[in-house]
This record gives structure tokens, sequence and C-alpha cells, in this order.
């Protein structure tokens, strides 16, 4: 659904006890008594009947499910997060060359004076139009390809009112609530350094999106209630309690009415922090695999994840909003003639300055995916010694590789 909400100011949106040992099995001859009747044959059966099954082959088991079905769905999901970025750039650009941008300016300024309206008015126009350009591409990545591979529950109509939701929740959080108009004041009254009040601004708003996600974002698509598992509940809050986290509220959620695959999380904080799980996850994993994949959810927190992602969105924002500055001016200088717009601070240049942002952030991706493997290579080992089950994580990984 993220290529379907078209922000204009991607960074200010951003947004995440001893172990139990194992315990041996009692042997199957821990009862030494013998029936003095019994003859070395009947023993041989009881030592043959007793003898323990051949231990399961977790990779061939994962050689097994790794499917070229699978191998195919993950080349397009790949093939998807290269091609969206550059499909929002030439989006972006075609609002330029065709003067529509200069258009939905020219509306704006027609109906406001104030620049709160004038933004407002501008931002609502160009979210719908690049809502409208983007739609076949999402279609594809979020409807048709997960229809294809049967991992999406979701109607045609179902998965539209979403994608509209996602829209109107975009307009209202940017450009309602005024942080477009703040920070189209900044690029107006500096110019040259308006780059640096956007990256001041990013980690407060990454904050408060964080704090505010479960509470006002994820009901606005989803079904929240408390987990009705009561005694899978205590063992999650005791987990928890293992882990040294406060006891959170538990929540499910209704998951199965849009896709097959598997999940579960903790996000917010503070009064906002909840665990999670998918009702896909109850309903296709054991106790044990869903204890490990919340103890890997628990090491995000215990391991200071979020405010660790937190901090490098506030730190990268200056080097990201700096390039994109740059990078804005350029394309000024080239093409403001042609596109009958010379400032940043023009309103019809809001574009420009969304496809520069996007190209940085593509050029960062890299770093963003390092960052990301490192903190859940760190959950992983987190939730093995916090669950000593490593039987239940080799499968709870098998499940979610499948499933997902």
């Amino acid at each position: 659904m993220s290529r379907l909400i078209p922000c204009l100011l991607p960074s200010l949106v951003w947004v995440l006890a001893l172990a139990t040992p194992l315990h041996a099995q009692p042997s199957a001859f821990a009862d030494t008594t013998i029936a003095a009747a019994a003859t070395a044959d009947s023993m041989v059966d009881s030592i043959a009947i007793a003898a323990p099954t051949p231990a399961p082959d977790p990779m061939a088991e994962a050689r097994g499910a790794f499917t070229a079905e699978n191998r195919q769905y993950q080349r397009m999901r790949v093939w998807l997060r290269l091609v969206g970025p550059i499909y929002g750039v030439l989006a972006g650009l075609m609002l330029m060359f065709t003067g529509l941008s200069a258009r939905f300016r020219d509306i704006a300024h027609a109906l406001g004076e104030r620049r709160y309206v004038r933004v407002l008015v501008y931002f609502m126009l160009y979210s719908c139009a690049v809502f409208m350009l983007s739609l076949p591409l999402a279609w594809y990545e979020e409807y048709a390809l997960e229809h294809q591979y049967a991992l999406s529950n979701q109607t045609w109509i179902e998965w539209l009112i979403d994608s509209v939701k996602g829209l109107v929740f975009t307009i209202v959080a940017v450009g309602v609530v005024p942080l477009l108009s703040l920070a189209w004041s900044a690029i107006e009254h500096w110019p040259r350094t308006y780059w640096r009040w956007l990256a001041l601004g990013t980690l407060p708003v990454a904050v408060a999106g964080t704090l505010l996600q479960p509470l006002v974002l994820d009901p606005i698509f989803n079904r929240f209630t408390p987990l009705a598992d009561a005694s899978l509940k205590g063992e999650i809050l005791a987990l928890g309690a293992r882990a040294g986290i406060p006891g959170r509220r538990v929540y499910q959620v209704d998951m199965s009415t849009k896709t097959n695959k598997l999940n579960a999380y903790v996000n917010g904080f503070g009064a906002s922090q909840r665990i999670v799980l998918w009702d896909t996850t109850l309903q296709k994993m054991k106790r044990d695999e869903i204890l490990f994949v919340m103890g890997h959810e628990m090491g995000h927190y215990v391991l200071n994840h979020i405010w660790k992602s937190l901090a490098a969105i506030g730190l990268g924002a200056f080097l990201a909003w700096w390039l994109a500055a740059k990078l804005v001016q350029g394309l000024l200088a080239l093409f403001g003639d042609r596109w009958g717009v010379h400032q940043v601070s023009d309103l019809a240049a809001m574009p420009v300055l969304a496809l520069a942002f996007t190209l940085v952030t593509l050029a960062a991706q890299p770093a963003m995916n390092a960052m990301s493997r490192l903190v859940e290579h760190e959950s992983d080992i987190y939730a093995l010694e916090l669950t000593r089950d490593n039987d239940a994580a080799q499968r709870a990984f098998l499940k979610l590789a499948e499933g997902n």
C-alpha cells in the first residue's frame, strides 16, 4: 500500500530472566524391571520398538520448500522494490513536463490567500494525481501478484478501499495537520538552507509517528482485539517478564481477511506499546514456534532497536535532505525554464523535491538493508538465548519462509 501514499516528505512520516534449559526426554528404558518370563526375542522386539525415529533434516526440508515457484515470487518482489521508486520518479517528471504541477499551483493560489490553504489544496491535487498514476503498478504488486501465488484473500474492491484509506490518511496527516505547511514555510523563508530545518523536523515527527501508529493508523485498516487464548497470553507475558519487559497488552489482528502470510510484531512505545500476533500466525504455528517469534520481537525492544532506528533516521536525515536539496537545485537549473518553475519555494516544485528525495533514499537502500539485516540477526540470537529452543526456532523460520 506504500506506493499509494504519495507523500512529499517521506522522512517526516517514517517510521520500530533466566532462559529455560532444554530437558532431555525420559529414556524408553528408565524402568529396568523386566518380567522374569520375558524371552530374549521379546527383549529384542522391545528394543526395536523403543528405538528413536530418525531426526528430521531441516536443511533438506528447507531445500524442498525452496521451489521454483517460491524463487520466482521472490525475484518479482526484489524487482518491484527497485522498479517502484523509479516509477515514482517518472510520475513526478510527468507532472512537471506536462505542466500539471504548474496548473495545480495556479488552482491552489486561486482558491486561497493563506499558505496553509494553498499548500493543502496543492497537496490534495498532487496526491490524487500520483495515486492515479501509481495505481497500475500498485495493483499488480499488492493485488495481482499476491493472488497469483495464493497469498491474498482480498477482493479487488477491498484492496481499492484500503488504498483509498491510505490516500485519505496521508492527506489528513500531512496536509490537514499542518506538517507540510510548516515545512513549506521553512522553504519559503530559508530557500538556501531549508534542508536543515526539514532534517531537524524529521526526528520529532518520526517519534510521534511511532507513538501514534498503533493507536491511530493501524486500526484504520484492521481490527485489533485482545488475544483470545488466555493460556498463550500468559506464556507470552511470562516470556516478556523473563526478558525484563514490563507487562504489555497482547493483541491479535484479523489479517486473515487480507492475506495468508504470517507475522507478529511489537510496536509503539510507552502507553502505546503493544504485542501483536496476526491471526494467521495463531492458526498455522505451534505454541513453541509462536513463543520463539515473540522472543525475536521482544529482542527488538530489549536491544533498543526502535530508538536506534529513530536515531539513525534523525542523523541520516541531514545527509539525505542536503543531497536532495542539491539535486533539486540542479534539476531546476536544467529544466526550470521548460517547467515554468525556478524556485524550490514554488509550490509547483513539490514533485521535484519528492523525486529528489526518492532518488537519495534509493541510493541509501543498501545501507538501510544492512542495518535491517543487523538488527534482525541480533533479535534472532536474542530469541534463541531467551527461549533455548533451537528446534522451535528452525520450525518457525521454515514456516515463515514457506508462508511468506
